[in-house]
């Protein structure tokens, strides 16, 4: 689809969508939005008797009860989305977000779904791994007609099993999930169930790909696999919000993968076991432990753990490519590569240009280059001790001795305890053992005496607290004991090295 059809596609979207009668929508539920991107506290409805679920930078839906039936009402419309401070995109979405709100039930609800289409053009949608009549499965074409832009539908059913599940068209399926257009739904158990455990923090978001070009606001929906950013709940690093547990918390995490590839979901700090998939609840006879579960195209996995280890803990997709921001997939490799010979004649012709990548891609986590309007540094956010160097399928598990029961505010960076963190070490050392024949090793790039050579001054990273603390972003300000630890008795004291040279 190119730019000049998706904006007169919307404009027709909005026509059709300008033809819903008010008396056809007066009696439907209040199509309940939210606009920004912070995670929304869990909603409680009165009577509830379940723990309710968190998702990571989105919201739960609302909704009313008619006659003994759970009335929601989804709109899917044309959406902005912000994925990360100064960056916005236009999606599909469902009220007014992509991805759209959480739809929180319990298990024997039966539950009336009105969905109103102010897209371009037709969809539907498919309430994945649902047990449902299947005249409500929601493939266009086969199990009902089509929702033309501006009809409303309503689908009805029972929620049968509890578990994890999404909602996703299955009308130009390609184009619309390619745009964002999808949602997570939870089934809470009505009894106590043998397999599902009842935890203090239930936290959920879904995982999405996008291409868009860099100074674009559009993804490219045709792409199949050069996807340049990759999200949580259309959100990038560091602008996922992290997940705030106290210590001691049963933590509960659901995924739904509804990208064109794989995902190895890792936690630092903790083991976990899979406790559920899209297919129900995990058996603890089938249970293994596990730091790193692999969340396959289509599936749902729930991982839980108590959260036993203070500190601030990353949790990312292991596929390393996938905690970077837009990149080029064909830049060449560089390491090694002087370039002092061709630099001044490029910045004459290119003043901005930095050489790149001849001592790895580090250096983009600190560097301030000249980018396309609208357009995400590859590595950004910065720690207590410097630029993180992520971004995309990344945040922080945050756990806390003093964080309230039910609190999911943001504590701030963790305070270590004096002499747990690594430090420098300038005392005698043992020979390390080589592989046979191996050359011996090249002396480090900011070691005393060594030279490295770039184009221009490293500034501070892109992302930063005061560009993000406001957004929810994973900008973390230096803990007041982030100075350098006192060494331990009879260690050596740590110094700072000798500055090398620098050839410009």
């Amino acid at each position: 689809m190119q730019r000049r059809q998706f904006f007169s596609g919307a404009l027709a979207g909005a026509v059709a969508s300008a033809a819903v009668a008010r008396s056809a929508l007066a009696a439907l539920p209040e199509p309940a939005t939210q606009t920004d991107a912070d995670s929304a506290a869990p909603w409680r409805p009165e009577g509830a008797t379940y723990n309710p679920v968190l998702t990571l930078n989105g919201w739960t839906l609302p909704w009313r009860m008619n006659a003994g039936v759970k009335e929601f009402h989804l709109v899917a419309e044309p959406v902005v989305r912000e994925m990360a401070p100064g960056m916005k995109v236009n999606l599909w979405g469902y009220n007014g977000q992509s991805p759209g709100p959480t739809i929180e039930v319990v298990e024997g609800d039966r539950v009336r779904l009105f969905v109103t289409n102010r897209l371009p053009e037709h969809t539907s949608v498919h309430w994945h791994g649902q047990r449902l009549p299947n005249g409500m499965d929601g493939v266009a074409g086969l199990t009902q007609p089509a929702i033309q832009p501006g009809q409303t539908f309503v689908y009805e059913f029972t929620a049968r099993r509890p578990g994890t599940f999404m909602y996703h068209p299955h009308a130009d399926e390609m184009v619309q999930m390619a745009m964002g257009l999808m949602g997570l739904w939870v089934t809470h158990p009505r009894q106590r169930h043998p397999h599902i455990a009842k935890v203090d923090r239930d936290f959920c978001f879904l995982m999405a790909a996008y291409n868009i070009e860099p100074g674009s606001m559009t993804p490219q929906v045709s792409t199949m696999l050069d996807f340049n950013l990759w999200t949580w709940n259309s959100r990038v690093f560091p602008g996922i919000d992290s997940l705030n547990v106290r210590q001691g918390d049963r933590v509960r995490i659901r995924v739904g993968n509804l990208t064109m590839t794989n995902h190895p979901l890792h936690l630092h700090g903790h083991e976990f076991t899979v406790t559920g998939t899209d297919g129900g609840p995990v058996p603890p006879s089938a249970r293994w432990p596990e730091v790193t579960t692999d969340v396959a195209v289509g599936q749902v996995r729930q991982i839980e753990f108590v959260a036993d280890e203070e500190g601030d803990w990353s949790l990312h997709c292991h596929k390393s490519h996938h905690t970077m921001g837009p990149m080029g997939h064909a830049v060449p490799t560089m390491i090694g590569v002087d370039q002092r010979a061709v630099l001044d004649k490029i910045q004459k012709l290119v003043p901005d240009y930095m050489p790149m990548g001849d001592r790895g891609m580090a250096d983009m986590g600190a560097m301030r280059m000249p980018l396309p309007e609208n357009t995400l540094p590859m590595m950004t956010g910065t720690g207590p001790y410097g630029p993180l160097e992520m971004g995309g399928m990344f945040s922080l598990l945050k756990v806390r001795r003093g964080q309230k029961p039910g609190d999911y505010s943001d504590p701030g960076p963790f305070n270590p305890p004096v002499g747990s963190v690594a430090r420098e070490w300038t005392g005698p050392l043992p020979e390390p053992v080589r592989a046979k024949g191996s050359p011996p090793a090249a002396p480090a790039a900011n070691a005393p005496g060594a030279m490295h050579h770039h184009g221009h001054d490293h500034g501070q990273a892109a992302g930063t607290a005061g560009d993000h603390s406001a957004h929810g972003a994973q900008a973390i300000e230096p803990p007041a004991s982030a100075a350098p630890t006192a060494p331990e008795p009879g260690l050596p004291s740590v110094r700072k090295p000798a500055t090398g040279s620098h050839v410009h």
